[in-house]
């Protein structure tokens, strides 16, 4: 595979990203390990940048700094929630040789792939919210103690080159602290944007801002969200925010799908079950006002001006 020759080589095909698993190593080599200490301080946050959800939670800090019946302070916790069939490639947390250790799908052999991915047998997964001792990492990576698992992933440079690209997963290094453990949170702090399918939820009114934190509108007749498939024409934000001149009331939305050329009007509300599908060469404009409750939209819908 390419490798740079010089920290100034500006093909960007010759770097990757070692993993986020390098964060322990990158934050103790910048110095700013020492300093956080030397400042008093104790532990660290960390999280996705795209969890929308992640947010520094005060009772999971008071455990940490204050664990029940005098038992010793965990040095490491990893937030875990309860899957869905949303999540089945997430990351989920095992026992082994009598210590926690984060299993990745990267890592689970074809012939089980299928059980890995079973909600019944593996019923968390890890939302990658951490939190770690600041005199921990220090020690564990000046006593090259901190042994993370090498997930392999295949692959495909623009230059037409199969190569394997060598990671590491920060919750990895659970095994690595003492009285590590997991701790089971609300759905609430595991609110990834990945796809503009994830925008739409966020940016609808089944969310409500308290203080910060992105929550569950308490208008929601039931905890859960809705499963929203947005078809390639809503890939990109921008075609995303053209599409819609208004997000949709979805409130009482259980499952959308819309494909191919597909705009919303102003007020519309969706609910139940929503199926909106153009065909090739066809557009439908959903009108201002509209409220769909278990429909299915195709065909040809144009609204001009005049």
């Amino acid at each position: 595979m390419p490798i740079a020759k010089s920290l100034n080589d500006s093909d960007i095909e010759c770097w990757y990203p070692p993993g986020h698993g390098n964060f322990y190593e990158a934050l103790y080599n910048s110095g700013l390990l020492n300093k956080f200490i030397a400042d008093g301080k104790e532990y660290c946050f960390l999280s996705n940048i795209d969890n929308m959800g992640a947010t520094v939670d005060f009772s999971i800090l008071n455990f940490l700094l204050n664990p029940p019946d005098g038992t010793e302070n965990p040095e490491f916790l990893m937030e875990v929630t309860n899957k869905t069939r949303a999540d089945v490639k997430g990351g989920t947390l095992i026992q082994y040789d009598d210590k926690p250790m984060l299993l990745e799908i990267a890592q689970v052999p074809k012939e089980y792939v299928d059980e890995f991915k079973s909600i019944n047998k593996f019923r968390i997964f890890n939302t990658n919210n951490l939190w770690a001792k600041l005199s921990a990492i220090k020690r564990v990576v000046e006593n090259n103690e901190l042994e993370m698992e090498v997930i392999v992933n295949p692959k495909h440079l623009d230059r037409g080159l199969d190569v394997i690209q060598l990671e590491t997963a920060a919750g990895a290094a659970v095994k690595n602290f003492k009285n590590a453990c997991g701790i089971n949170v609300p759905r609430s702090r595991f609110l990834p944007v990945k796809k503009c399918s994830d925008l739409l939820l966020l940016m609808s009114n089944l969310y409500d801002i308290d203080h910060g934190s992105l929550t569950l509108s308490e208008q929601r007749s039931f905890p859960t969200t809705p499963l929203v498939k947005l078809g390639s024409s809503f890939d990109k934000v921008s075609d995303f925010l053209k599409r819609f001149e208004g997000i949709p009331d979805i409130l009482e939305l259980d499952h959308l799908t819309v494909s191919g050329d597909v705009w919303f009007g102003k007020g519309v509300t969706l609910k139940g079950t929503v199926i909106i599908i153009a065909n090739h060469g066809d557009r439908i404009d959903i009108p201002p006002g509209s409220v769909l409750e278990n429909k299915i939209v195709s065909g040809n819908l144009r609204i001009l001006e005049h």
